[in-house]
């Protein structure tokens, strides 16, 4: 009923669609960012480095024991409590990227305990040269501990909230629409606001057995049923967070 092309992808954005039919978006991170990230946690971890050294320096040997401990536990694991408790150490927080499996799900403790202890690998031959060769071959800007792992490092943008288009009524369409036409509609009343009025009425226009209408009429119908659309939605939340557990509405 409705025309319907799957956008293409860009060379830094990946999709995933969850068994709940939801469509997820992510920015992957790149070389620079992610070394920025590297950084910053390589300055936390060599602060942590000498505040151990200072504290336990009086101890003699077992000071020196419990130092290089502290040290190897820091230098492989200070990553993977950061990634399994936040999804990114402090220096992925501060460029606003963290770690999750290629499939959208939350970092694993297997796949965050894998990517980190291939950093040893990563570094060859020196300063992280195959880790960088890596990311610059692989298109999803995997380095070797990542593609092992099955994770990705992406952005961490944070999910706008769908608000009622302000400019229309809500309207009920007059035909059922399956929920990949639904989603054209939000898409076509989230982005109009962006074109021009006349890229709006032609991409309304192509509607038109839908709405029966031209011009900017049609333009506010479309508006109007992703209004109603909205709504539909917000109320179904709404009832499934009011119901009892095992209760809930269809």
């Amino acid at each position: 009923m409705i025309p319907h092309a799957e956008p293409p992808l860009t060379d830094t954005l990946r999709a995933y669609e969850i068994p709940e039919g939801v469509r997820l978006e992510f920015r992957l991170a790149g070389p620079v960012v992610r070394a920025c990230a590297w950084a910053i946690d390589a300055a936390i971890r060599g602060l942590l480095y000498v505040l151990l050294a200072l504290g336990l320096s009086l101890l003699g040997g077992i000071g020196v024991g419990i130092m290089l401990i502290g040290f190897f536990l820091i230098e492989w694991f200070y990553p993977v409590v950061f990634e399994l408790h936040k999804g990114a150490t402090p220096g992925k927080q501060a460029m606003g990227i963290w770690v999750i499996q290629d499939n959208g799900t939350p970092v694993s403790p297997a796949a965050s305990v894998i990517r980190n202890l291939l950093r040893a690998v990563d570094f060859l031959p020196l300063f992280y040269a195959l880790g960088l060769l890596s990311m610059l071959l692989d298109r999803e800007f995997r380095r070797l501990g990542d593609l092992a792992a099955g994770t990705l490092v992406v952005y961490r943008d944070q999910p706008g909230e769908r608000k009622m288009t302000a400019e229309a009524r809500v309207s009920k369409p007059a035909v059922e629409l399956s929920r990949e036409e639904q989603m054209v509609l939000l898409a076509f009343a989230e982005r109009g606001g962006g074109l021009s009025s006349a890229r709006r009425i032609e991409l309304a226009e192509l509607l038109r057995d839908l709405t029966g209408l031209t011009g900017q009429a049609a333009v506010d119908r479309l508006y109007a049923y992703a209004n109603w659309i909205v709504r539909g939605h917000a109320q179904a939340a709404s009832y499934r967070a009011a119901s009892p557990p095992g209760q809930a509405g269809p």
